[in-house]
């Protein structure tokens, strides 16, 4: 395997001196996070300027590197902001209106109304990447877990069995498929083409969430039988009466009008993905509209005018209401936003310093699989700071200098190997992990046992899934 290095970088500092300076910055992120307790876009900020002072970049180099990327002009802080943070936006606009329309709940009741018994864990892991394409991960779970909680009272199902599934739904999506942040991110850092790793996400995904969710949640089930807790906040009519005076909706969208906005996201992408693996031709006008309404900000931003017309004022919305679902989905990503710009600064930092060609030079010649080297990467970093969004964004920095030579198919994989990587064994220092503790009721044991093992589980499983495609690819 030829492995390409960048000769442009800000440090003149040996290997050793600049591996010892990612180990530091990445150190730091961890104690300031786990330790300290400091907030991680803080410490991704700190976590940067450990790496600069190491690696002696000067101040005004590494602060430029930062910002906007001092080598790569529109990377760091800015250019994640710019190519990520639209999107988290935009997808939690369209996930507050799904919400305040009800369109969310219409999909929910059809599901589960329609599905009993053994068959109710694989509409729950349906319907939770349907509700996830749009959303972020802890956007997803605080809509999607009362749901769950609703559904298992209503059924008298376990928890187990209807959360696993819906979990699975979410972290899997959240971790393999545009145009979720994580991918994104990793497509940006490595010019990884986005058809061709939305197609081999699909392909990983689908199979990868049903061993992990439906069929493991029957294991999971036996190792933490127990039942559901009270659903947060007080009861299913409390929350809905709150929601119906809050939202102004009068109906309720259609099944069909929901899952339509769900999916078109997708819908909008796909077709420039399949264009641009048969057409090989830039120049092709069809290929270039196409690229356009492919391109994950123009899709979700369509998507979302689109659902302003047909959830908002679709559910007897005024005007003036449907604006403001729009704009109650903000506020609380707001954290989320600069926490992947803040990462992407990090991430910046370590490729101009020339740590991506440390990597490089270790790998070349010892015939380790640059997939396996991205994976493992990941699952280093997501162990320490229990972040997913900064493992993803971090790992794609630091194997950066080996992206150069793959081909456009194993360019993708490789964004789906980190994105495996980067959910692997989610625990106590984890936003995540407390998260489902609190809304499912359960001990830090059960957690463990349960949610934990999930993710290891989708993760081990999604990447023997991306191995398995590079053979063919």
């Amino acid at each position: 395997m030829l492995i390409a290095k960048d000769a442009a970088q800000l440090s003149h500092a040996g290997n050793t001196q600049l591996t010892f300076a990612a180990l530091a910055g990445i150190a730091a992120v961890v104690l300031l996070i786990v330790v300290v307790k400091l907030h991680p876009f803080i410490s991704l900020i700190v976590g940067s300027a450990v790496v600069a002072l190491v690696a002696w970049i000067p101040g005004a180099d590494a602060v430029t590197s930062f910002t906007n990327g001092a080598i790569s002009p529109n990377g760091g802080f800015s250019g994640t902001a710019g190519s990520v943070a639209l999107l988290i936006a935009l997808g939690a606009m369209l996930g507050q209106i799904l919400v305040d329309s009800g369109g969310a709940g219409v999909v929910v009741d059809t599901i589960s109304d329609k599905l009993s018994g053994s068959a109710l864990p694989w509409g729950m892991a349906l319907m939770a990447a349907l509700i996830g394409l749009p959303m972020f991960f802890e956007i997803g779970v605080v809509v999607l877990v009362p749901i769950v909680l609703m559904v298992a009272r209503h059924t008298g199902q376990r928890l187990m069995l209807v959360g696993i599934p819906a979990l699975a739904g979410l972290s899997v999506l959240h971790g393999l498929v545009p145009p979720h942040p994580g991918p994104e991110t990793a497509i940006a850092s490595l010019h990884a083409d986005q058809g061709r790793t939305l197609i081999f996400g699909l392909i990983v995904a689908i199979p990868t969430l049903v061993l992990c969710g439906p069929l493991l949640a029957r294991v999971l089930d036996r190792m933490v039988p127990i039942e559901h807790p009270t659903l947060p906040g007080g009861s299913t009519e409390d929350v809905a009466a709150h929601l119906d005076d809050k939202t102004g909706a009068t109906t309720r969208p259609s099944f069909g009008r929901s899952v339509a906005m769900l999916l078109l996201p997708v819908c909008l992408m796909l077709p420039a993905a399949i264009i641009n693996l048969i057409v090989h031709d830039e120049d092709n006008r069809a290929r270039q509209i196409l690229d356009v309404i492919g391109t994950p900000s123009v899709a979700l931003l369509i998507t979302v005018v689109v659902a302003y017309f047909a959830l908002g004022l679709g559910s007897g919305m005024s005007r003036s209401q449907a604006s403001d679902s729009l704009g109650r989905g903000l506020p609380g990503i707001a954290g989320i936003m600069l926490i992947v710009c803040a990462g992407g600064g990090f991430k910046q930092v370590l490729v101009d310093a020339g740590v991506g060609n440390v990597i490089a030079d270790w790998a070349e010649g010892k015939h380790i699989s640059v997939l396996l080297l991205g994976w493992l990467v990941a699952v280093g970093i997501r162990l320490a700071t229990g972040s997913a969004t900064v493992a993803t964004v971090t790992a794609a920095g630091i194997v950066s200098g080996l992206a150069a030579d793959l081909s456009p198919s194993h360019l993708a994989l490789l964004v789906l190997a980190i994105g495996c990587g980067s959910l692997f064994f989610s625990h106590v220092n984890d936003a995540g992990f407390w998260l489902v503790k609190e809304y499912f009721g359960m001990s830090v044991g059960q957690t463990i046992r349960s949610w934990s093992l999930m993710e290891t589980a989708i993760s081990v499983v999604g990447f023997a899934f991306v191995m398995l495609l590079s053979v063919f690819t």
